[in-house]
């Protein structure tokens, strides 16, 4: 494993385990010294972008496995629904909210996480509005979902979450 995965790696373990990450927490958890860890990211930014991501590529692997076909040919409904049925299944962890892990650096994190999430929840303009009205509210439900999970806070149990399912379904129907 090269030493810019063991740092990211390392900076993300620190997340989940509800630390703090800085070029001197990375660092010391990587093994290295912050010299070594400053080679592969100069500052505090670059090491967090890098941590979006790392966050944002297993997510994209893992949301491309309820797809039938590639992302980018795939249409709004379909990505929309590979979207949930990932929010159902994973199990997000805190290591997730890393676009929330500072304060000073959430507004540019938040923007490239948007940007980097662009592919699985844009929308085209041509999409006629009462599609983007039932498209936009199962997305908002997967969000919802997520962050319940990623924050334990009141996660709906299976039942719920069957339920979920089959609501967001029927408002996909006819849009596939």
């Amino acid at each position: 494993m090269s030493s810019r995965e063991q740092i990211l790696d390392g900076a993300l373990a620190l997340l989940k385990e509800g630390g703090s990450v800085s070029l001197e927490t990375a660092a010391r958890r990587a093994g290295l010294t912050k010299p070594g860890l400053m080679y592969h990211f100069p500052t505090k930014e670059a090491l967090m972008l890098a941590l979006v991501d790392r966050v944002v590529d297993g997510w994209e692997e893992r949301l491309a496995g309820f797809l039938a076909g590639p992302v980018d040919g795939a249409p709004p409904a379909a990505r929309m629904a590979a979207y949930l049925e990932w929010t159902l299944v994973d199990e997000p962890d805190l290591g997730d909210l890393v676009m929330f892990a500072d304060p000073r650096l959430c507004e540019r994190l938040t923007a490239h996480w948007v940007e980097r999430m662009e592919t699985w929840l844009a929308m085209p303009a041509s999409v006629p509005a009462e599609e983007r009205v039932r498209l936009t509210a199962v997305r908002l439900m997967a969000d919802g979902l997520w962050f319940a999970e990623a924050m334990r806070n009141h996660p709906p149990d299976e039942a719920t979450r069957a339920g979920l399912r089959d609501l967001a379904q029927s408002m996909l129907e006819g849009l596939r």
